[in-house]
């Protein structure tokens, strides 16, 4: 009995190394996962400063989180893709533009979210 616990455990350790591998593999692989990274970053900061409520966090959490969990299933879909196939294929450009097309669509409504989050008290703290 004790064997099986030993390794569920295991296994639940491995499948966090795994999801670390794979995010360390965007951050070291694509360019724009650097760009939301600091845009994460510096609203985290702001959101600090301005000392947001817990609704605001939850929803400026969520909305960063779709926007990497977009780039993730983006960059798993290249990958696939060009494993499938190193040639030249219309379905396999159609295939990368719509997972791109997603991060697109993830980042433009978390900006949206954040004007309207972080914007009025941004400009209250400024004065303006």
């Amino acid at each position: 009995m004790r064997e099986k616990g030993h390794n569920e455990l295991y296994s639940r350790v491995k499948s966090f190394q795994y999801a670390f591998e794979g995010w360390s593999y965007v951050l070291r692989t694509q360019h724009n996962a650097w760009i939301h990274a600091v845009i994460s970053l510096g609203v985290l900061a702001l959101g600090l400063w301005l000392g947001l409520p817990l609704r605001d966090w939850a929803v400026l959490i969520l909305a960063m989180m779709l926007v990497w969990m977009a780039e993730f299933m983006n960059t798993a879909l290249e990958v696939l893709v060009d494993m499938i196939t190193s040639e030249f294929h219309p379905l396999a450009k159609i295939a990368k533009d719509v997972a791109a097309a997603t991060v697109l669509v993830g980042a433009i409504g978390a900006i949206f979210i954040g004007l309207i989050i972080l914007g009025p008290p941004l400009l209250q703290r400024l004065g303006i």
